[in-house]
Formats: C-alpha cells, sequence, structure tokens
C-alpha cells in the first residue's frame, strides 16, 4: 500500500514523517529504496534536532549519497527567501534608480509555481539518476559471514535444524558450506558459512527476526557470529 506525505517543508508535515519514522529506518522497507529518494528530495534540507526520527533518517540517507558528489562544493543556497547575488553594471542606465510603478503592480502577476521546464524537468531527471546510482554502487559491497547456530539440546534432529536455515532466502544472502561441531555432552552446533550483500542484509535482523524466531527456533536456540570479512 502506497505511502503518502505532502508539505513536508512545512512544520506539520514534518511532525508526520517524523511520527511515521518513530519505528522505520526507512520510508518503505528495511533498505534505502528510489522511496527514500523521492522523500529526501521533497523535504530539501535537514529537519531541525526537535524531529529526531526525521532527522536521524536524513542524515543516514544524505550519508549514502554523499559518495557520488566527489567535487569540493562551494555553497549555494536555493529558496524562495535567497538572495541572488547582484552585480553592478559597468553603466548602469539612467531609470535603474527608480522603477515605473506599473513594474510593482507586475509582480504581482507573477506566476511563482508555474509547471516546470524542459530543461528543469531534464535536470530533475539527472538528479535522480544520480542519486539511485550512489545506492546502487553502495549496495555493491559484500561479507563473508561464518555462523554458529546452536540447537536446544541433544535430541534437536540437526538435519532439520540445517534445513530450517537454508529455507531463509533473501535478495543479497548466499548460503555456503557446513558442518557439524561437537560441543560437549552429545551437542554438536551447525556452523555455516554465507555470503552477504552488506545494505541488503543485516547480520542482526536475520538473526533475531528469521533464526531465532518463528517457526526456525523450533530447532535453533541461538546464533553466535564466529567470524565476520569484507570481501
Amino acid at each position: 500500500m502506497a505511502v503518502t506525505f505532502s508539505n513536508l517543508h512545512t512544520e506539520s508535515g514534518l511532525n508526520y514523517l517524523d511520527e511515521y519514522l518513530l519505528s522505520r529506518s526507512y520510508i518503505t522497507g528495511y533498505q534505502p529504496s528510489k522511496d527514500d529518494i523521492t522523500v529526501f528530495c521533497a523535504v530539501g534540507k535537514a529537519p531541525g534536532s526537535e524531529y529526531v526520527n526525521a532527522s536521524r533518517w536524513y542524515q543516514h540517507i544524505a550519508a549514502l549519497l554523499a559518495p557520488s558528489f566527489s567535487a569540493k562544493a562551494v555553497g549555494v543556497q536555493v529558496g524562495a527567501e535567497t538572495e541572488q547575488p547582484s552585480a553592478a553594471p559597468e553603466t548602469p542606465p539612467p531609470a535603474a534608480s527608480k522603477a515605473p510603478a506599473e513594474d510593482e503592480d507586475d509582480d504581482d502577476d507573477v506566476d511563482l509555481f508555474g509547471e516546470e521546464t524542459e530543461e528543469e524537468k531534464a535536470a530533475a531527471e539527472e538528479r535522480s539518476k544520480s542519486v539511485k546510482a550512489a545506492i546502487k554502487a553502495k549496495a555493491s559491497g559484500k561479507s563473508s559471514v561464518l555462523l554458529d547456530v546452536k540447537p536446544w539440546d541433544d535430541e534437536t534432529d540437526m538435519k532439520k535444524l540445517e534445513e530450517s536455515v537454508r529455507s531463509i532466502q533473501m535478495e543479497g544472502l548466499l548460503w555456503g558450506a557446513s558442518k557439524l561441531v561437537p560441543v560437549g555432552y552429545g551437542i554438536k552446533k551447525l556452523q555455516i558459512m554465507m555470503t552477504i550483500v552488506d545494505d541488503l542484509v543485516s547480520i542482526d535482523t536475520l538473526v533475531e527476526e528469521r533464526l531465532t524466531a518463528e517457526p526456525c527456533n523450533e530447532y535453533i536456540q541461538s546464533c553466535d557470529i564466529v567470524a565476520f570479512n569484507k570481501i
């Protein structure tokens, strides 16, 4: 079901976003997505410290996007209240000191929120592509993890325990070789390798919400990370 946000530049809009992110790390799902990009661009600038959850989320998404822009920033402000830098003409026209009265009336007819031009649409599309490329590049990092999976007791069916482990499938997760290692008192633990895409798979989430939760917890008592290496 689609989530709708509006007026994210206002106090009410930011309050809604802050409450929405109270129990979430991302706009949708458990990994950064296009939805985060859309909302990030709509917010425009970092929310104030009073919006604890929205500020945390904004800073995190900004950190993910930062590697894609390597050039040093000079400092540019964009907004309705920003004054444009002025440059005095070499030879000011005689009438420049006082604008005609009718010009002041024309200001009321200016459409500040008109439709985007083709150039503006093209620029927005290019920005969106850059952001998507940044997230995709960020998600390319991989790690090799060695996991100890412990049964409840010596009567636990270790074959079914391993089957329950390997039954967990998700994007960015690949199970590898495994073996049974004696612990003592007739109890053995399963030691299994896996390869993960760092930004697609969270080890904490995998262990807490999948391996030690129903239905796997029928066989699995606990899990420990033995080794964690970047590939």
